[in-house]
């Protein structure tokens, strides 16, 4: 069975590109009944940070995609050195004792600022061995072969790929203080954890080919590599924070209200397709779908302007999922949004943002959630974190299906049914109440015709359907021309969930008070 991992470095928040990575390889390991590895590769002492780490848990947590096994990569640094040594015994590393400082810089781009071969390769280790022994800061270099060939390997996504050995350098495995490079920790622990397929970023296929030779010099298999096309935005760049802002952060989408099942079918289309070319799909449907040759090459654009933050393509999805929701269980996922821990869209200096880390240990059994205490002090607000009001579930499960087919977003709750959970509406043009080939005074008429009759008449859809049909026939207009007034009275709007199903929410008193406030205003 595959083993799949995602190991992201906490310097920084859940970017959405890294949200994909996990899915994809959560789906191709419940595809394959595989197993799903979460290991935090932050080995990169300077730039770790405990905010970071909360903000990947609270991403995945959302996202509601489980992991089997979990681990932390400062945890098996032992694992990482002796993976290191074995190599040099073999002859394959040298220490480099003149170029310790350059090996200071990340190893990630594969650039190490040298030349090809550093002037140490050729030290008799005899030599080597005194000067490690006297203390003399060294860094540890992988042994480029210096014949003719290449490393090369079958890629799940861009086939066959390969690099020449005179086109590598020799790239640093340990740092001038022991500390494990990006590349030999992450080879060593997928060596470790028998992880089968690699799959990640198209940013990593430069890597892959020094990872190839890791995996041959420690003697370990090595993984299926599939790369993943780049997430692109509108302007040809590729998705940073710096430029782009917090429209790249996973949290965003959250706070916003796109369900996670939408934001998952919405990612997934970034780059991988069924071969039905169906759009809208549940997380089963993807799940059984899914496969490594749907993974397109071409990079995906995600699209956003300054006035719209969100791809239409994530928008429509989330609509879809919207409307196919059972009422009750989309009244659950609005209470935040219109209890009093909502709030709006978080500024970018807010996204990300978290104070308090995930446990450490590597014991730690896989979770699908933090536990509560890690997150408080968090910015950024847990929508799940406290049980609903069950009078304002109870309110939102009436309300939820006359706006349902009207949201795009969870927050849309806030201006489609504002006026459901307002004491007083806001100031409104008394020419709204005035209905279509009428004037105020048939608007006057309507309105105190219908406090008549909606002081007794029966508070259920049908029974104000009724009423109020019956009351048009009395005033001897249209149907539209009485319901429009109402409708503007208790909603402070034209533009309003389907009429009788509000009024019955609304209830009696409330209806009648707005009534009598709008007959005022005439």
């Amino acid at each position: 069975m595959p083993r799949v991992r995602f190991a992201p470095s906490p310097t920084g928040f859940l970017h959405i590109g890294s949200a994909r990575t996990y899915i994809f390889n959560w789906l191709y390991a419940r595809h394959n009944r595989g197993t799903m590895v979460l290991r935090l590769d932050d080995t990169d002492v300077d730039r770790n940070s405990d905010a970071s780490v909360t903000s990947i848990f609270e991403g995945l947590s959302w996202l509601g995609l489980d992991w089997d096994e979990q681990y932390r990569q400062s945890d098996r640094l032992a694992l990482h050195r002796a993976a290191a040594q074995a190599i040099f015994d073999k002859g394959r590393a040298y220490r480099d004792f003149n170029l310790a400082a350059a090996a200071e810089t990340t190893e990630r781009s594969g650039a190490a600022g040298t030349s090809r071969h550093g002037p140490m390769r050729e030290l008799p280790r005899e030599e080597s061995d005194r000067r490690a022994a006297a203390g003399e800061p060294f860094a540890l270099r992988f042994r480029v072969p210096e014949v003719a060939g290449h490393v090369g390997f079958a890629d799940a996504v861009y086939g066959e790929v390969s690099k020449a050995f005179e086109d590598i350098e020799d790239f640093a495995l340990l740092r001038s203080d022991g500390m494990p490079t990006y590349h030999l920790a992450n080879c060593a622990d997928d060596a470790d954890l028998r992880i089968s397929h690699i799959i990640r970023g198209q940013e990593h296929l430069s890597n892959a080919f020094k990872h190839q030779l890791i995996f041959e010099a420690l003697g370990a298999e090595s993984p299926t590599f599939a790369h993943l096309p780049l997430l692109m935005a509108p302007d040809g760049m590729k998705l940073s924070k710096r430029v782009h802002g917090p429209v790249v952060s996973v949290t965003t989408y959250r706070d916003a209200g796109f369900l996670p099942a939408a934001f998952i079918n919405f990612l997934c289309l970034l780059g991988w397709s069924p071969k039905n070319d169906r759009e809208k799909l549940t997380r089963e449907e993807t799940v059984e779908l899914f496969t490594l040759e749907g993974i397109n090459r071409a990079n995906a654009v995600v699209k956003f302007t300054d006035e719209e933050p969100f791809d239409p393509k994530a928008l429509w999805l989330n609509a879809e999922h919207i409307r196919a929701m059972a009422p009750d269980d989309l009244a659950r996922e609005l209470v935040p949004f219109v209890g009093p821990a909502s709030r709006p869209v978080p500024s970018t200096s807010d996204v990300g943002q978290a104070s308090r880390p995930v446990p450490s240990t590597p014991d730690t059994p896989p979770q699908a959630t933090l536990p509560a205490d890690s997150l408080a002090g968090s910015s950024i607000s847990r929508h799940d974190e406290s049980p609903a009001d069950p009078a304002l579930l109870d309110k939102l499960r009436h309300i939820t299906p006359l706006i349902q087919e009207r949201m795009k977003l969870l927050r849309d709750v806030q201006t489609v049914a504002d006026f459901f959970f307002a004491d007083q509406l806001p100031p409104y043009d008394s020419a709204e109440l005035i209905p279509k080939k009428g004037d105020a005074a048939m608007a006057k008429s309507v309105l105190v015709k219908a406090r008549e009759v909606l002081a007794t008449a029966e508070f259920t859809h049908d029974g104000l359907d009724a009423a109020l049909r019956a009351a048009s026939v009395e005033l001897g207009i249209k149907a539209g021309q009485m319901f429009e007034p109402v409708r503007v009275a208790v909603c402070g709007r034209k533009t309003a969930p389907p009429l009788f199903g509000t009024l019955e929410v609304l209830g009696r008193e409330t209806c009648l008070t707005r009534i009598a406030q709008a007959i005022e205003k005439l």
